[in-house]
């Protein structure tokens, strides 16, 4: 772990339930998928129902290692997999897959992103590491970051250390230099210090607490990002 007085360069972020809720977002997403699978693939929407397509998409993840990085390529595997069983067109699973894209990209930030992240870039350099798929120019938060890293462009996931290297090494910014935020304990405070970065619980608490594991120590816990604005500028 970096020493507490180690200059902070650079402020990286993870997205879903860290700058936005994403549980509606995707419920929102899937409803409409699913409407739109009964008007133009009704002999899919027949046999499959938006819970029996998350048991199996639950059960792909846990036989192949690829669909727990790409979340975007389970999703369409799952749906090619209903349309070939059920003799549906196979070139109408992009359109449903765009369908779910875009309203997955609708999501409503919290009330603090905007403001914090403002007041943040003109100080340091800002970037973002997601096991997820959000397209951050759809959502209109991409000019607030110098880069982007996510699992499935990159080929691993966090917690690996690697992830975190990478977006550092994109933003030039050593390890010890930078600050992750996220709301997961596990994959987000303890992946970023064993990859040599500060790490901030932000602690929303959006669910029922998460289990956190006896050795875990964040630099800090913050409630939302005001608090994390005034943790940075403490240092």
């Amino acid at each position: 772990m970096p020493p507490s007085n180690t200059p902070v360069k650079a402020v990286l972020f993870d997205l879903d339930d860290t700058l936005w809720p994403i549980v509606p977002a995707i419920e929102r997403a899937e409803a409409l998928m699913y409407d739109w699978l009964e008007r133009h693939v009704p002999a899919v929407a027949r046999e499959v129902t938006i819970e029996s397509m998350r048991a199996r998409r639950q059960a792909l993840m846990e036989t192949d290692p690829i669909y727990q990085i790409d979340l975007r390529r389970l999703r369409h595997a799952v749906l090619a997999e209903a349309f070939h069983q059920h003799g549906a067109d196979p070139a109408l699973v992009e359109h449903a897959m765009e369908v779910f894209s875009r309203a997955r990209n609708e999501v409503q930030p919290f009330d603090d992103v905007v403001p914090v992240l403002t007041r943040l870039r003109q100080r340091y350099i800002l970037g973002s590491v997601s096991n997820g798929v959000a397209d951050l120019k759809a959502i209109g938060l991409a000019h607030f970051f110098h880069a982007s890293v996510a699992a499935y462009q990159l080929g691993c996931a966090k917690p690996d250390p690697e992830i975190f290297l990478t977006a550092c090494r994109t933003l030039d910014i050593s390890p010890e230099h930078a600050v992750y935020v996220g709301d997961d304990p596990l994959l987000d405070v303890k992946g970023a210090q064993r990859a040599g970065l500060r790490a901030v619980w932000l602690d929303r608490a959006l669910h029922p607490r998460r289990p956190v594991p006896a050795d875990l120590q964040p630099d800090a816990v913050c409630a939302d990002l005001h608090a994390l604005h005034a943790w940075l500028e403490s240092r």
